[in-house]
């Protein structure tokens, strides 16, 4: 369980100092050689003639250019130059950032990605699974690894997370039904899971691991808003402590890093091949990745692990506590809770208000109150607890829920019968890849009932797919695709 009784503290983050247990202290240095080597790269330029073009942003709109800042300009360079190393092979400062980085999260190897978990995600498919074998996935899992499936061939066996009906999200998987598929599918080759769910709510994965190795059986966790969980006993359990082979970290989304940021991990007692995992990075990988991106991953590795990104951890965690408890005292606002939910990252609160949908709630907040949230679904909307935030933005977030729940906000009309969770059970026809490939035509959704789907349908957030290629397209689908006026089937 990860509710747990803690004093509350109002942490002061600002510039170089936090406070943690009454102290303020100054920020501690941490050992981090690609910020270094970009430092040096700044104070030390030469005369280029590389890409790119626009040369440290002599050659960039004078707006955009103010926009951004010169610095910024200035230190967008690729990993080909100046001595700052290269990512594939790794070498210089970047290979000694991931090393660091290995070390941080306990790993046998950790790569840096510049193009988000999607890119680990579709490396990890395309080299350990192979045209035909059968994959026991998650529902709940990012598009990207379906994507994945229609690269390498594989088939996904679906295992469907428990659904928390009341809240119109996935709840955890069972790792009783899956020792269930695993008996009764002997070529099952590999284990698949999302952890958490994009709302939060935590999975056993210590369970679901031993269930894989008692098959044999590799594991994957798809850990991309689990990030910080290897920097507080607070949080659940990384599932590099839980015995996965590999695990996907998005340090964009709550660790610090520049968006499209991610890292990839190879567990220690890993049945992966690294080497394997590396050249298909090195197909799917952009040649020029950005030296900024890289470097804010080295800087967040490096913040986390000091005393002030610990603060900041703490922090975050005691913001969501009070939060929690003060809005659970609303009348008419709901929050997720361990009685719903079983265990989740308290971090990730998902909170809905009697008599709006999440979507009427989310727009409320952002025009008549000025705050944006995470995201929005059929019943509720998502607020991340982030190290970025204080306690002073939680108090701007209840005054406002309290005034929306004591007042008399219509629901839209327009949202009636539109549904943006896909709690959907899918009807397999064909495999991903073979649907993909096949001749195909456009046709309106309303004709498209009976027919096989021969897209990827899955919007962001959260990116779960609503269809897939080789999936019989249904009536039930129709609320789910609001946003579609026609979509590719198969042709008959």
């Amino acid at each position: 369980m990860c509710i747990i009784i803690m004093k509350m503290k109002n942490y002061n983050l600002k510039n170089t100092i936090s406070f943690k247990e009454g102290v303020y202290f100054e920020q501690d240095e941490i050992y981090a050689p690609l910020v270094n080597a970009m430092k040096e790269y700044k104070e030390n330029p030469c005369t280029g003639f590389h890409i790119p073009g626009h040369n440290r942003g002599c050659g960039v709109l004078n707006s955009f250019s103010s926009l951004i800042g010169i610095d910024a300009l200035n230190l967008d360079t690729t990993d080909e130059f100046d001595n700052l190393g290269t990512l594939f092979p790794s070498s210089g400062a970047i290979d000694e950032a991931q090393k660091l980085a290995a070390k941080t999260f306990n790993s046998k190897r950790t790569f840096f990605l510049t193009g988000g978990s999607t890119i680990a995600n579709l490396a990890l498919a395309f080299a350990l699974t192979c045209p035909n074998d059968k994959i026991a996935i998650g529902r709940n899992c990012h598009r990207s690894v379906l994507s994945g499936m229609i690269i390498s061939g594989a088939n996904p066996q679906w295992i469907m997370p428990r659904k928390l009906d009341d809240w119109a999200i996935y709840g955890a998987l069972s790792p009783v039904e899956l020792r269930d598929r695993l008996e009764k599918n002997s070529d099952i080759s590999l284990v698949w899971i999302t952890n958490p769910t994009y709302e939060g709510v935590v999975s056993d994965v210590e369970a679901i691991s031993r269930v894989c190795h008692e098959f044999d059986v590799p594991l994957i966790v798809d850990e991309a808003h689990g990030c910080l969980w290897n920097f507080s006993d607070v949080l659940p359990k990384s599932a590099l402590e839980c015995g996965a082979d590999a695990v996907v970290h998005s340090l964009h989304k709550t660790g610090g890093s520049m968006t499209q940021s991610s890292m990839l991990h190879i567990s220690k007692n890993s049945r992966f091949d690294v080497h394997k995992v590396e050249h298909a990075l090195k197909l799917l990988h952009t040649t020029s990745p950005s030296l900024l991106l890289l470097t804010s991953l080295d800087a967040a590795r490096a913040f986390l692990s000091s005393k002030n990104g610990k603060a900041a951890i703490e922090n975050a965690i005691n913001n969501a506590l009070y939060f929690r408890e003060r809005a659970s005292k609303i009348k008419g606002v709901q929050v997720l809770n361990s009685m719903s939910a079983v265990a989740f990252d308290v971090t990730k609160i998902f909170l809905k208000v009697d008599g709006l949908s999440g979507k009427r709630l989310e727009s409320i907040l952002e025009l008549d109150f000025s705050i944006e949230i995470e995201s929005a679904s059929d019943e509720g909307i998502l607020i991340l607890s982030n190290i970025g935030n204080t306690q002073d933005e939680f108090d701007i977030l209840l005054s406002a829920l309290e005034k929306i729940a004591s007042s008399n906000y219509p629901d839209l009309a327009y949202l009636e019968g539109i549904k943006f969770m896909p709690l959907t059970a899918p009807e397999v026809v064909m495999s991903p890849r073979e649907a993909y490939f096949s001749r195909k035509e456009r046709v309106k959704k309303e004709d498209a009932i009976g027919r096989i789907c021969a897209e990827v349908i899955a919007l962001c957030p959260p990116g779960i797919s609503v269809l897939l290629p080789g999936e019989l397209i249904s009536r039930e689908h129709l609320p789910y695709l609001s946003d579609f006026s026609e979509i590719d089937v198969l042709i008959k």
